[in-house]
């Protein structure tokens, strides 16, 4: 297979993560939201596994020659995703002290909007790493996979919950995820003309994904109290990191 063929079959698998992550919450609302916190620890692990195995050994790899500093853009990619992601929930919170029906609808927007540009980014990363590797690419897109299904049980929840109906959350579902190929394909006509900039997407990448794992997704683990929730959910975040490590060094040795 072309390396555009594998780009767009991952990125396609990658986002499978969010249409599963919605058509369970539409399908058990009630189990979706009891699991999503066990998804979640896994997916933490998944995120930072690929974040300290995967992504950081190869841009310093890739940054030897080049002179770039991969801890600096490292930096830079939690930072960005805070500044971005804090924008977002500024309005979120904003709404969450505001009942009147017309308010909350405006949240609406906000979540789709947030959650597309989300899976564009999701489908730029996929590309990226496919350009350096195949091994590296397959990677990420467990780690985008990991991922999407607890946040697309929390984002399509809140839609829910906010009177948006259940087919129109099926169709703004399938139409977030679809953007991913777009940004996937971008990335790819767009290869030549960044290559030398690789090392920097990869850092950056380590930080979006390091700034998800430990401010979005451990916090769900912090929150359960309950000692054999607790207990299960770090088992899991610490076997997410093992299934990355594991991947990485059957790929390396294979």
């Amino acid at each position: 297979m072309s390396t555009l063929t594998y780009i767009i079959l991952f990125t396609f698998l990658g986002s499978l993560g969010a249409l599963i992550g919605g058509f369970i919450l539409l399908w058990r609302k009630k189990f979706a939201l009891k699991i999503s916190h066990f998804l979640a620890s896994f997916a933490a692990g998944v995120l930072l596994g690929t974040a300290f195995f995967d992504l950081l050994p190869e841009a310093m790899l890739e940054a030897k020659d080049l002179g770039i500093n991969i801890f600096f853009w490292t930096l830079m990619g939690i930072v960005i995703f805070f500044l971005m992601e804090r924008f977002i929930h500024w309005f979120h919170h904003h709404e969450e002290h505001h009942a009147h029906e017309k308010e909350s609808k405006s949240t609406i927007p906000l979540i789709i909007i947030s959650d597309t540009v989300h899976n564009f980014l999701d489908g730029v990363v996929i590309a990226l790493t496919f350009l350096i590797s195949i091994p590296l690419g397959i990677v990420t897109t467990l780690a985008v996979f990991a991922h999407e299904i607890p946040q697309e049980i929390g984002d399509f929840g809140l839609l829910l919950h906010k009177g948006l109906s259940r087919t129109r959350i099926i169709l703004v579902n399938i139409l977030s995820a679809a953007v991913s190929i777009l940004g996937a394909i971008i990335a790819y006509l767009a290869g030549d003309l960044i290559s030398n900039y690789i090392p920097v997407f990869l850092a950056l990448t380590a930080g979006f994904f390091i700034y998800i794992a430990t401010s979005d997704l451990i916090p769900e683990i912090h929150y359960e109290k309950r000692q054999g929730f607790a207990l299960i959910e770090s088992l899991l975040l610490i076997l997410g990191i093992v299934v990355i490590a594991t991947s990485v060094s059957l790929i390396e040795n294979g």
